[in-house]
């Protein structure tokens, strides 16, 4: 689609010089032959950058009149870009951090003075997801990170999006919260597990003090071959989750029976459209209080529905009870 509104005009300007100003190749002086002008979109309006742009004028060089840039180039903006490097970060924070929308995204980049459409948003959510991913297999970084820390424990979980298609297998580090390694297989048997780990082993050089996975059988063989002796447990989430299914299933059966109790709303309804019409409006709002009770479900263990159930019906009855005693002091 063809662009509807004009490129917005800079309202600043930065110089950008060559803090290497001499050939890396040769070592001979290098002039600046030219400028190039980049308008940067920000976050704090629009920049022209000015960028002295070098040459090397020794001819016998292999960099002979090759461009060198200004570095701090790329701390602005990527090749090829119009929208600066904050402008990225923040609509990489927003989708992840706040989990809000493109649409939603491209209002509030709008609300800061940015001019950009929504399909831009979505190449600039592309491009922080690629230098996320550069960022984190950064393996010098991640070598130094671990060094200092001196031990490993790592964490093994597969996601698959959709059944079917492939499954991302992720190892992280569970004192530094790194991700070690991410790769997609097509299945999950003990061999193409162990080979995942043996390769985290081997890149890092680092004691591995133990593994935490949620007790998958192929998990299991597969520490048991890459990482002989090493200590396996199960995390936390996965341990307390099988724990709570006694006490969610004994919660649901209870639910269940409690319904049992408070069938046919739907004839006291029906009964009671020739009566007074308070008395009428007065049964109906019980009749709605019960059905909200029904249908409405807890998360448990933590929230057990069945609790939560028994707790609202608990109030219904003593408000009904409540209701029928002062109507027998008001009849005598």
């Amino acid at each position: 689609m063809a662009r509807k509104d004009l490129k917005p005009e800079a309202t600043s300007e930065k110089v950008l010089e060559c803090v290497q100003k001499h050939c890396p190749e040769c070592g001979s002086r290098m002039w600046n032959e030219y400028n190039n002008l980049r308008h940067v979109r920000t976050l704090e309006g629009v920049v022209q950058l000015r960028l002295k742009i070098y040459r090397c004028q020794n001819m016998s060089c292999d960099r002979y009149r090759i461009a060198y840039r200004p570095e701090q180039e790329g701390s602005w903006i990527l090749p090829h870009h119009e929208f600066g490097l904050d402008v990225i970060a923040l609509v990489g924070a927003l989708r992840y951090q706040d989990h809000r929308s493109v649409p939603q995204i491209h209002i509030h980049l709008k609300s800061k003075g940015v001019c950009i459409s929504e399909r831009s948003v979505t190449h600039l959510l592309a491009r922080y997801d690629e230098l996320l991913s550069l960022w984190l297999r950064d393996i010098s970084r991640l070598k130094a990170v671990i060094k200092e820390q001196g031990r490993l424990i790592l964490a093994i979980d597969g996601m698959q999006p959709t059944v079917g298609h492939e499954v991302l297998w992720v190892i992280r580090d569970c004192l530094s919260g790194e991700i070690l390694l991410a790769k997609t297989l097509l299945s999950s048997k003990t061999e193409d597990l162990a080979a995942l780990l043996l390769e985290v082993s081997n890149t890092l050089n680092v004691p591995i003090d133990g593994v935490v996975s949620d007790g998958q059988q192929s998990i299991r063989k597969a520490v048991e071959v890459a990482l002989p002796g090493i200590a396996h447990g199960l995390c936390h989430f996965h341990y307390l989750k099988e724990a709570s299914k006694i006490i969610y299933e004994a919660d649901r059966h209870a639910k269940k029976q409690l319904k049992k109790h408070v069938r046919g709303i739907r004839k006291i309804e029906n009964s009671i459209s020739g009566d007074e019409k308070r008395v009428a409006a007065i049964v109906s709002k019980y009749c709605s209080a019960v059905r909200a009770s029904l249908t409405s479900d807890g998360r448990p263990p933590l929230d057990a529905s069945g609790l939560k159930l028994q707790e609202r019906l608990t109030l219904i009855e003593q408000s009904l009870t409540k209701v029928e005693k002062k109507k027998l002091y008001q009849s005598h």
